[in-house]
Formats: structure tokens, sequence, C-alpha cells
């Protein structure tokens, strides 16, 4: 039986909340567990100086996102100019922030990129928006991989863990790298593949992607690091960074509302585990969210400013559905 508009509609909404509820049951799991009032603590003496630096880093950081998407656009045949590109993705990361799932403004800049480019359509401008975010993601996987290895030693678990890490990351790169070389020639597969070696993969493609995704993968580092100064925790970057990506990878999960309560119990996890102040780990990871949430603003200006313009309707029609 084919689904009615409104049955998909319920789930929707039965999703979202059960998203939310995740979220508000992890950070109330981890404040029954930690000292509550320890992480407030941090939290109130938030350094609003260091985040003025953590949302200048954001500048640059979605410039390098908007870039990569056009380029990535770009490869597929797609028009992307610059401008409307950073547009979207600040709409994007705003969406993001505030939406349950931590993807649907993904697919608004898929949905408005295709109706921007009615020549082409939907399909060709999710699979930009796919490829882009799997330029991002492949390499903050080799990054948390690294940082594993780099672990300090009294993690019990970091021979296993960091084997298993480096394997698992080796055999997908190379396997996506010999799926895409020897793909189908027919069908939905057959065009993700070449859509994936045009895009990724091409002589004339790889060396950007990998320089644009590193470039952002550092921003991503850089505002962690930031968000413990302003909270007052002064880990030296040499203990500090090989447990920065790892967390950030957790918030690709998409069950909870922009990460929150997945990052917190991770980082909880990898700061208890190496010895280090749990409270701390999940001060940071609070702070981090919240500076994220704050760069995220500039979207929120974007959507309403397309109030009542086809693109505003638009992002209506995609939350409604």
């Amino acid at each position: 039986m084919t689904p009615t508009r409104s049955g998909i509609k319920k789930r929707s909404v039965i999703s979202s909340l059960l998203r939310i509820a995740l979220s508000l049951a992890l950070l109330a799991l981890l404040a029954w567990w930690l000292d509550a009032g320890a992480v407030l603590g941090r939290l109130a003496g938030f350094d609003v100086r260091w985040a003025l630096v953590g949302i200048a880093i954001s500048f640059p950081q979605i410039a390098l996102l908007a870039f990569r998407w056009r380029f990535t656009a770009g490869q597929l045949g797609l028009n992307l100019p610059f401008g409307l590109a950073l547009r979207e993705y600040y709409l994007a990361i705003f969406l993001n922030q505030v939406l349950p799932g931590a993807v649907i403004g993904d697919v608004s800049r898929a949905w408005r990129h295709g109706h921007e480019d009615p020549e082409h359509g939907i399909g060709p401008a999710a699979r930009a928006v796919i490829l882009e975010r799997a330029s991002g993601q492949l390499v903050m996987g080799v990054v948390a991989a690294v940082s594993l290895v780099s672990l300090p030693l009294a993690f019990t678990a970091a021979p296993a863990t960091v084997a298993l890490a480096v394997c698992g990351v080796g055999v997908g790169v190379l396997g996506t790298f010999l799926v895409f070389r020897r793909r189908p020639r027919t069908g939905l597969l057959a065009t993700l593949g070449r859509d994936t070696y045009t895009a990724l993969l091409a002589r004339d493609a790889l060396p950007v992607q990998l320089l644009s995704s590193t470039l952002v993968v550092g921003t991503y580092l850089a505002t962690y690091v930031v968000a413990a100064r302003a909270v007052g925790v002064s880990t030296p970057l040499w203990t500090l960074l090989p447990l920065v990506a790892p967390v950030l990878l957790s918030m690709l999960v998409p069950a909870t509302v922009a990460g929150w309560g997945v990052r917190e119990a991770t980082a909880a996890a990898l700061w208890g585990a190496v010895g280090l102040t749990v409270v701390d780990g999940v001060a940071i990871s609070a702070a981090y969210g919240i500076l994220v949430l704050l760069s995220s603003l500039p979207g929120a200006l974007v959507l309403l400013g397309s109030r009542g313009s086809a693109s505003g309707r638009d992002v209506t029609t995609l939350l409604d559905e």
C-alpha cells in the first residue's frame, strides 16, 4: 500500500520528536552522572572574547564549504555562483542546528539549487550535495583515525581501536576508489559512480577536494580548541587535539538535534578513557555546540530575507513535507 502524504508527515513528526527526546535524554543522563553544577559553572564563565574568535573562524570556514560545494557542482556541470552557494550554506547550517536530524539543511541546499537550475533538476543537485559532504566526511574520518593513533597509551583500548580505525578507513578509501574505477555502466549506481569519480577522484578534482576538506577540518579543530579556552580549560594542544576529531565524527549520526547529547556523551567517554576530567570534556563539547549555533545565525537572516520569495516558499514546502 502506498503511504499517504498525511502518513508520511506523521512519521516525520514522530521521527523528529524521537530525535529531540534522544538529545534531551542523553543530556539528562550526563547531568545525572556528572556534577551538572560544575559543567554549568564552566559554561557560565564563557569568555566572550574567545567566542568572538570562534565566530571569526566560522567566516573562512563557511566560505571554504561554499567553495567546495560550488567546485563539486561545477565538476558535475551545474551552475552555482559563489554568492548563492555562500547564502545557501549559511541557511543549511542554521537549519541543521535548529531542526532534528542534522540533514534538513543539506536537503534544503539540494532542493533549492535544483529549483534554481531547472535545466538539470533536483537529481544532479542532490548528488552534488551528497558528494560535497562525502568529501569532508572522508577527510574527517582519516583525521579521526590518525587521532586515535596519537591518543595517550594510557587509553587501554587504544591498540585494538587504532587497528580497527586505521584498517576501516584504509579499506573504505581503497574500496571506494576501486568501486568507482570499475563502476557499472547503466542505472542509478552508474550515474552516482560516474559523478563520484568526476567530482571527487578525477585527477583535476582530487587535489582540490583534499585541500579544501583538510582546511575545513582544520577550522573545526581550531573552533574546538577555542571552545576549550572559552570555558577556561587549558589542556595542552598536543593532549587536546587527538580527542577532537573522534568527538566531531560522532555528530554525523543523524539521531539527535545538531549532535547535542551524542557529542557530549562521546566527549565524556573519551576524556574519561584517557584520564582527563570528564566535566571539562562535556563543557568543551557544549561550548563548541554554542559556538556553532552562534556562527550559524546569519542563516536565519537568509531565511527571513527569503520570506515571500520563491526560494523561501521552497523551504516552507520542504519542511511541510
